[in-house]
């Protein structure tokens, strides 16, 4: 969801770096990119132990999650071409959302852009045991999809989210985050790299279609 229908990566940087440096901790170059693709308890346990942030992880996450929301009901950041290609694609094949996000900020944006009846299942890496770049929530969707993982596609925009998606064993489609473009050696191992959702078509998941 992050990064791929909606532009929030910067957003998820203006709220943890507020959050941090208002709770006594210190927020250095890179430290956003390091908790890209860490699910809650990850990212609340880095924040608390190696960014210094005084309130305890459970605290964090609520905190940063309740900024997160009261900017999305400001305003949903949605990406160019993200509501055609999912309706796009919902045609042909079921559809997950496997998101670092939390389970309301998942919901809220799903429900805000009317896109919750295009997916068949969603899962929040705080549902699983690890997040990216652990395969566990791409597994999970494929998993509540009752789809064999390897016949799955994926959609990334990050570093960590290509390698869960290379983990799972899935067809890995890159479309690059502007802000915090992926490592270029991970780049290179994408199956197909696409500029923007108006690329995102079922020959691209499936070149069989054409």
């Amino acid at each position: 969801m992050d990064g791929v229908l909606i532009d929030s990566e910067s957003i998820w940087a203006e709220v943890r770096r507020q959050f941090t440096l208002e709770h006594g901790g210190h927020w250095g170059q890179g430290t956003q990119e390091k908790m890209m693709g860490m699910s809650s308890p990850e990212w609340a346990a880095f924040m608390h132990q190696d960014l210094g942030v005084e309130p305890t992880p459970d605290e964090i996450v609520a905190g940063v999650v309740d900024a997160m929301a009261a900017r999305y009901r400001e305003r949903i950041p949605v990406l160019p071409g993200a509501r055609e290609a999912v309706e796009r694609l919902a045609r042909r094949w079921p559809l997950a959302v496997a998101s670092s996000a939390n389970r309301p900020l998942i919901d809220l944006v799903l429900h805000e852009l009317d896109l919750t009846s295009a997916f068949g299942a969603t899962v929040s890496t705080e549902e699983v045991d690890r997040g990216k770049p652990a395969p566990d929530v791409y597994l999970e969707a494929a998993r509540r999809l009752a789809v064999t993982p390897t016949r799955c596609a994926g959609i990334e925009d990050s570093t960590n989210g290509l390698r869960a998606l290379f983990a799972a064993e899935m067809r890995a489609i890159a479309v690059p985050n502007r802000d915090y473009p992926p490592e270029a050696d991970v780049l290179d191992r994408a199956d197909v790299v696409i500029s923007d959702l108006n690329e995102l078509t079922p020959e691209v998941i499936d070149p069989s279609t054409t």
